[in-house]
């Protein structure tokens, strides 16, 4: 049976694109042609340097994933700035590479604490404030604030004038900042012995003393977002993360997006459409490859080539949404599900290692005719790619295993975030 059928296109061509989607569409795509350097490869190819010629293009893939983003955490000692960055991390406060947490404050200097995945992604415990020397700027200048893309302020109860003359400096310096209210499940828990319980008006309860708080140090519309360490996916951690995401400059903002672990549906989704979005580059990069007229390599290069793009980008997917065994060990461990029963419900051919040679087999267990036809349609989208014909069948093949491969492991990721949260209730 083909990975790839007539009926799998034919779905492709479902979503219809709209007139300012294709407008931008080929903007993107004109940009991302110059950004690759495709003369570059072109020359390397005309020499037959095959190797040089795909070492530039896994070059370019791998770009994505040395953008840098610093992200600052910082409050009141016991504030559960620690215990947020393991958290935030996708990790628990007792594994390797974890920030040390405890009652008193632990961190005398600004330390980093990187993805493992990602590691130009990292979270900066920096610390603590709020003592009676504490002053605003000689702060931010002693933690050098210029590193940071932007700052996370955290307290665990009421806002003080400590973080409001911080977030004043902070706005000063033409950074951003969020205002976070930690340990909600804390709160929550304390309330549940009250027979008047009710979690909403608690959540709308604390929200509102901490706005008001800040308002009356002189903070102007703040936002406050309600997090628990403990309990991630709840409270506002998506709406934070959203709003992260969507104030981040583009390239930034990818790179925010995959580092995020998978923990729940809301974030599953947009990962998936975070990704979705590089499929056209993907499978373009492949077309152009191809169309280079040498036609003793081609046959050679355009496997070579779209091997090399899907086995980049398919680990990607893999490691994106949390699919690696140490993911779903963590998962079992948080959830009390056993990992058996996660893995139980994998069913995408990429739930194991991606390699080469299952990359191979995917591309030559596809559809010759299904992929000519997608190909057709979808550089017909774009005035732009007709030049590209002769590189169709390739952007088709890449396009269309991409796709489906993603929507493969999204079903993964979302049928495991399913299975951990029914063994908890």
């Amino acid at each position: 049976m083909p990975f790839l059928s007539s009926t799998s296109c034919a779905k492709m061509g479902e979503n219809q694109i709209t007139a300012e989607e294709m407008e931008q569409l080929t903007l993107d795509n004109n940009d991302f042609l110059k950004s690759i350097n495709v003369n570059k490869i072109k020359e390397a190819l005309a020499h037959e340097d095959l190797t040089s010629a795909v070492g530039k293009i896994k070059d370019y893939l791998e770009q994505q994933d040395r953008v840098e983003l610093n992200i600052a955490i910082t409050g009141e000692s016991g504030s559960g700035k620690s215990t947020f960055i393991n958290a935030f991390r996708g990790i628990g406060d007792e594994d390797e590479d974890s920030a040390e947490t405890g009652v008193v404050e632990t961190t005398k200097v600004p330390t980093p604490y990187p993805y493992k995945k990602y590691p130009n992604v990292k979270l900066w415990d920096l610390p603590g404030i709020g003592t009676p020397n504490f002053k605003a700027d000689e702060y931010l200048q002693q933690v050098e604030f210029q590193r940071y893309d932007f700052f996370i302020i955290i307290a665990s109860d009421r806002f003080r004038e400590c973080h409001a003359h911080l977030a004043e400096e902070i706005v000063k310096m033409h950074k951003r900042f969020y205002f976070v209210r930690s340990k909600i499940d804390a709160n929550i828990s304390a309330e549940k012995r009250k027979k008047t319980f009710n979690e909403q008006r608690i959540l709308d309860a604390i929200r509102k003393d901490c706005i008001e708080g800040l308002e009356r140090i002189g903070v102007k519309s703040p936002v406050v977002f309600l997090i628990s360490s403990f309990e991630l996916a709840l409270y506002d951690f998506n709406h934070l993360e959203e709003t992260m995401e969507r104030e981040l400059p583009q390239h930034k903002r990818h790179v925010l997006m995959l580092a995020l672990p998978n923990i729940s549906l809301e974030i599953n989704e947009r990962k998936k459409k975070a990704l979705e979005k590089n499929i056209w580059k993907l499978a373009l990069l492949s077309a152009v490859v191809a169309a280079v007229p040498i036609p003793v390599l081609n046959a050679s290069l355009s496997l070579t080539v779209d091997t090399a793009i899907l086995v980049i980008e398919l680990k990607r997917y893999y490691h994106a949404f949390s699919l690696d065994p140490a993911s779903l060990q963590r998962l079992s461990y948080r959830s009390g599900k056993p990992v058996d029963d996660l893995k139980a419900v994998l069913k995408s051919p990429l739930h194991k290692e991606i390699n080469k040679d299952l990359v191979i087999k995917l591309l030559t267990g596809s559809s010759f005719a299904a992929l000519e036809v997608a190909a057709e349609y979808f550089l017909g989208l774009i005035p732009a790619l007709g030049s590209l014909a002769a590189g169709s069948l390739s952007f088709g093949t890449v396009y269309l295993t991409l796709k489906l491969c993603l929507d493969g492991l999204v079903t993964d990721a979302r049928n495991v975030l399913i299975a951990a949260v029914q063994s908890s209730v």
